[in-house]
């Protein structure tokens, strides 16, 4: 079956034809994350014939994810999305360059990857990540497709489209830990990630192609309870294309005078049996997957339960991001100022320490 006749439903779009077409073997197009976001936008630029797709992701399938993970199968849990994407994607459309990258984008690799590609999408679900983004993004000169949910809710944008708006002309600053939702506590309907990260592909295929009007310097915002659409409008402002290098840190500002320590320093203290760990994730978390030597209290029931705790030794915060370690260290901190937290970044989804976890 030829390629002709794979994509001709499209190709005899008025406006889109086989110049469209031709662009879109051309492009190479880099997916930061390849969970509810990601799987869709994977999934339709793969089908309509994108010729290079990145994928960048060091998670994990995990049965909670299949909700809205429509790619992956019960089969597949506790392996690599990054290699189980790139195998179904390859089996979709043989036509495809399909490049994995299992990591998480960071200061050390995001100019690199980042750098053989023309359009990259933000199917990320965290703060510091985004920022990390953007900041490559303008370095490197690429657009970048956002996408973000929230309960029933979700954004779509384009930033540094054309040297147009960036992602810091619509949110100057990062928020602090403790300011900011997730959805391992607050939930997503299945669906959403579906319908925005759709849309965050047709954006990708605008930028490719050149067809209709990118939604550069408008954020587009969906309300799915109400299947309701508006836009808002936002100015670039010129000093946010002036940065010359990427951040030494985008970890959350916390206002906590708490330490904090990478995941990958953690291996010689899972041996030791006499130290501990608390999991700050809900029961559901934590009976999936979690560190031997850790006791779990979910964020939200921290403040009640705090004086249980055995705070005779450093305490090691963990959660699947580092996001709630960071209010839980907040929490702590008011509760004993006298006592040392230790927060550990990036979690359970920086830890590969499966042989650790049960």
């Amino acid at each position: 079956m030829t390629s002709a006749y794979r994509y001709h439903r499209q190709t005899i779009l008025k406006g889109f034809g086989e110049e469209g077409q031709q662009k879109l073997t051309a492009a190479k197009v880099l997916v930061i994350g390849a969970g509810g976001l990601g799987i869709p936008v994977l999934t339709y630029l793969n089908a309509m014939g994108v010729g290079t797709l990145g994928i960048v992701d060091k998670d994990h399938i995990a049965l909670s994810n299949l909700h809205r993970q429509v790619l992956y199968t019960e089969n597949m849990v506790g392996q690599s999305k990054a290699e189980f994407a790139k195998k179904q994607l390859e089996s979709q459309n043989s036509n495809t360059q399909i490049v994995a990258y299992k990591t998480f984008l960071d200061t050390s690799n995001a100019l690199e990857i980042i750098s053989n590609y023309d359009v990259v999408v933000d199917a990320t679900d965290n703060f510091p990540t985004r920022y990390l983004i953007n900041d490559a993004c303008i370095l490197l000169k690429k657009p970048f497709v956002y996408g973000a949910l929230h309960g029933f809710e979700g954004q779509v944008s384009v930033f540094n489209y054309e040297n147009g708006p960036t992602y810091r002309c619509l949110f100057p600053t990062m928020p602090k830990a403790d300011e900011v939702p997730n959805c391992n506590e607050h939930g997503v309907l299945g669906i959403l990630p579906g319908i925005v990260g759709n849309l965050q592909a047709l954006e990708t295929i605008k930028v490719i192609t050149g067809i209709g009007a990118v939604l550069s310097g408008s954020l587009l915002l969906y309300d799915g309870l109400k299947q309701h659409f508006q836009k808002m409008k936002f100015e670039l402002n010129p000093k946010n294309l002036t940065i010359t290098d990427l951040m030494h840190s985008y970890a959350f500002d916390c206002e906590v005078q708490g330490k904090t320590m990478a995941a990958a320093n953690i291996t010689d203290l899972l041996k030791d049996n006499t130290i501990s760990f608390l999991d700050v994730r809900t029961t559901a978390e934590y009976a999936e997957n979690h560190l031997k030597n850790s006791t779990n209290i979910p964020l939200d029931e921290l403040a009640v339960k705090a004086q249980d705790l055995n705070l005779s030794q450093v305490t090691y915060l963990i959660c699947q991001s580092g996001i709630r370690s960071q209010k839980a260290a907040i929490v702590l901190q008011e509760l004993f100022p006298e006592k040392d937290f230790i927060q550990v970044e990036g979690g359970m989804n920086k830890i590969d320490t499966y042989a650790n976890t049960h």
